[in-house]
């Protein structure tokens, strides 16, 4: 007992600095309660935060009496809380029912409003939820364990309340709508829910922020900025606000895999901040010890710099981009997990998945595929094109460089 008080001091005094604060954050204020925020959202006691579950419902509880003691306005359907309820069906075909009504699982978005008085709004969320014990989803191999997903994304959702710990002080010419979305794992269930029921008119809504897994900032300061072709007043601020010297890895695609999407497909310009992927994704290993807390501190530092910079705008126009609608389409599958933050020629694999082709290949984290098949490749979209064209049991030639030599090998799919 005495070694578990001992071990949880540090959160007491973390509890104590943030409840100091009386006025703008501090960088020191905000690590304290970045730290106490995730090692919370990532305890053991959470159970992983799924859906529907005890843990989730505990997380949210969390977030809503953080916003409250913020002063924010709640803006759910139940004070902060928007709950909804999921069937999914018995047919594997059929997409799941994101509804209210009928029998299924129950999640709930946690949804506070600063209030600017102003006649535009901005849109911050970052989706709290996470694996629970693995199941679907989950990467890791072996008996069953709590995911506890400390930067995917108790990470995010620790950078959402500490904006709105910055942004109460701030005079801003925009509203600000924070957002917890919960069923993201699942299929961005919540956000999805939320942009066809919002608590708020989306026609007032200016654009959409989203982070999700922001704390594993590298040693090379790689920052992934996804979304910046979606309005044409998000590349001019990128550079001038970049004061931390990050490397910025921009990207235009409005569509991905995290909540930004949905708000995407409503027309809204999006960005989603990203500082890359890791061995411990969607692994038990994703625990609190393991996020960089002075990179995520200068993360949240940089979005509340765009959001500040992008004040004197007036309503954003938006843009189309060449989404998913736009992508190839593809039946099988390699086995590794790009390199999302990698900018250079060719795509870099992040991670090898045990018994997939790539493994069978020789393939390793480091590998830079530069050729697949007759096609070279350049970027993401070329190595996926590539992959298009092949079906379950062909084989083809992949070259890769390993630590500056040019290698061959065959990958049967």
């Amino acid at each position: 007992m005495k070694l578990q008080l001992f071990k949880f001091l540090p959160l007491l005094v973390f509890a104590l600095l943030v409840g100091s604060c009386d006025g703008p954050p501090t960088d020191e204020e905000l690590h304290a309660s970045l730290k106490k925020d995730v090692y919370f959202l990532a305890a053991d006691d959470l159970g992983g935060r799924a859906i529907g579950t005890t843990g989730e419902q505990k997380a949210a509880d969390y977030l809503a009496q953080e916003f409250e003691k913020l002063g924010l306005t709640p803006m759910g359907t139940d004070g902060f809380f928007q709950e909804f309820t999921v069937s999914k069906p018995s047919n594997p075909h059929e997409e799941a029912v994101i509804g209210t009504d009928g029998a299924g699982v129950t999640g709930r978005n946690v949804i506070a409003f600063l209030d600017k008085k102003a006649d535009k709004t901005i849109v911050i969320g970052a989706h709290f939820d996470h694996l629970g014990m693995g199941g679907q989803g989950s990467l890791h191999r072996g008996d069953s364990a709590i995911h506890n997903g400390a930067d995917d994304n108790a990470s995010g959702t620790a950078a959402l309340l500490a904006l709105a710990k910055i942004f109460k002080y701030e005079t801003l010419k925009s509203n600000i709508l924070f957002i917890a979305f919960s069923g993201e794992e699942n299929g961005l269930w919540g956000s999805n829910y939320f942009v066809k029921n919002p608590t708020l008119d989306l026609k007032t809504v200016n654009y959409m922020i989203n982070m999700d897994m922001v704390g594993r900032l590298n040693a090379e300061k790689s920052l992934a900025v996804h979304g910046v072709g979606t309005s044409p007043s998000f590349s001019p601020v990128l550079d001038p606000i970049n004061t931390d010297s990050l490397k910025l890895v921009p990207s235009e695609s409005g569509v991905g895999p995290s909540d930004h999407t949905s708000f995407y497909l409503q027309d809204l310009p999006v960005l989603h901040f990203f500082t890359g992927q890791h061995e411990d994704y969607h692994k038990p290993s994703d625990d609190a010890e393991k996020i960089n807390y002075e990179g995520l501190v200068q993360v949240v530092r940089y979005i509340s710099r765009m959001i500040a910079g992008l004040d004197a705008e007036p309503k954003l126009a938006f843009t189309k981009t060449k989404d998913s609608s736009d992508s190839p389409r593809f039946t099988v599958s390699m086995g590794v997990v790009p390199d999302y933050l990698y900018d250079g020629k060719g795509m870099r694999v992040d991670g090898v998945s045990e018994g997939k082709p790539a493994q069978a290949a020789g393939l390793m984290k480091g590998d830079i595929v530069i050729q697949l098949g007759d096609s070279t490749i350049n970027d993401m979209m070329g190595y996926m094109r590539a992959l298009s064209v092949f079906k379950k049991g062909d084989s083809t030639q992949v070259v890769v460089q390993r630590a500056g030599q040019r290698l061959e090998t065959k990958v049967k799919f």
